[in-house]
């Protein structure tokens, strides 16, 4: 029996999915569940692909395949060596071509059913742009917005424990939306895998319940949001958190307070303000984070920078947010956020 094409929609029938593709074109994307096993790893594809340009591609395929049939030999004697007759992995690479198909053809001589993703990731990456093209459009999106501090990440976590449906573009993206947003100790997956997660996200979707989600400008950090999803974000119904100014600063103060673990980093981040605030303040926000200061750098952050921004973002982005309803509060503590997203649930 030869292999025959499999499709995406496939996909959940298989007992595995393996992407034999390089561990470096696994790291900047693959499907989710996926597990990397390469038949050339980064230097030997690099080999190859040198040999191609600059020798001929017989000698590449020459070199490659001794590499690609080595490769194979380990995978089949150590992470398969247990798996039995049954089994039912589905396989690819770039474009469902030569690595993939080599693997797949001693897979079927073992004796397992295996399958070879027809148009290899280029098929998924089709998918995963498809797929948010035509969901984003039709998100029952519900928009809270808020200035700086209001809690509103935390809020759609409460809305999210309390059985409410949550799109947390922040968690997907690994940032909090700002210069300061970077996570500690965390990189940011790179476009691609960030659309990825999109897409198995709002394929999750009841489409006939709210789907509460927060307010975002184009990029969060180096990620930047599809079109069709900012479009939809920016012409759904929103709500606003109107939260003090002194409840704000002290939430920033909890929810921040690791920025003063490293202060000369914090910083250089502050120095890329530059050219958006005199050099006096600059100078006078970067000694207060040098020292540790936070209260003061967090209430200056607040008046000086973040505020005004909101309010120019809000007014050119979000157009229905002046007839939003409007929910007060001077509570950010747990108890708090728990409370403000039942009543936000609840309308």
């Amino acid at each position: 029996m030869h292999p025959r094409p499999t499709r995406v929609d496939d996909l959940p029938a298989f007992d595995a999915i393996i992407d034999v593709r390089s561990p470096a074109e696994f790291a900047l994307d693959h499907i989710p569940g996926a597990i990397n096993c390469p038949v050339l790893d980064n230097e030997e594809r690099r080999i190859v692909g040198t040999t191609y340009v600059q020798v001929s591609p017989f000698e590449a395929r020459r070199i490659g395949g001794a590499m690609v049939a080595r490769n194979i030999a380990r995978h089949l004697e150590t992470r398969f060596s247990d798996r039995p007759k049954t089994w039912r992995p589905v396989l690819y690479c770039w474009r469902g071509g030569l690595r993939s198909g080599s693997f797949v053809t001693w897979m079927r001589l073992v004796g397992w059913d295996a399958q070879q993703l027809q148009g290899g990731y280029k098929s998924w990456r089709s998918h995963v742009i498809e797929r948010i093209a035509t969901l984003a459009p039709r998100l029952p999106l519900r928009v809270l917005c808020g200035p700086t501090g209001s809690a509103k990440t935390r809020v759609l976590q409460a809305l999210a424990d309390q059985g409410e449906q949550v799109l947390d573009l922040e968690a997907l993206a690994a940032h909090r939306g700002s210069v300061l947003g970077a996570l500690p100790g965390t990189e940011q997956p790179t476009q691609k895998a960030f659309e990825t997660r999109l897409a198995t996200t709002l394929a999750g979707f009841d489409l006939g319940r709210p789907v509460w989600v927060e307010a975002e400008s184009r990029k969060i950090g180096r990620i930047g949001l599809p079109d069709a999803l900012l479009l939809r974000l920016r012409d759904s119904p929103a709500v606003e958190i109107a939260a003090t100014p002194a409840t704000r600063l002290a939430y920033l103060l909890r929810d921040y307070d690791w920025l003063g673990d490293d202060p000369q980093r914090l910083a250089d981040k502050l120095g890329l303000l530059k050219g958006l605030q005199s050099n006096e303040t600059l100078a006078q926000w970067q000694d207060w984070a040098r020292a540790r200061a936070l209260p003061p750098l967090f209430e200056a952050l607040m008046r000086e920078h973040y505020d005004p921004l909101y309010a120019r973002s809000q007014r050119q982005n979000f157009a229905r947010l002046t007839a939003a309803p409007r929910f007060e509060t001077d509570d950010l503590s747990e108890a708090g956020i728990s409370a403000l997203a039942r009543r936000i649930a609840a309308g």
